[in-house]
């Protein structure tokens, strides 16, 4: 992994909310999960689970 990108991908879970929706799903395996299983799950509004998912995919 290149170093920038190694830097980015850590600096994205260096937040709270976004190292529990990666851990999440590295937990759920390739089937994945819905993201109103992981709103509920972690009592995320929508756009704020929504917000930190395109953070995590940048």
């Amino acid at each position: 992994m290149e170093h920038n990108a190694a830097t980015r991908a850590l600096a994205a879970l260096g937040h709270a909310t976004r190292l529990s929706i990666f851990r999440l799903l590295v937990q759920a395996g390739r089937g994945g999960k819905l993201a109103g299983d992981i709103a509920q799950t972690l009592c995320l509004p929508g756009a704020t689970l929504s917000f930190h998912l395109k953070e995590l995919l940048a």
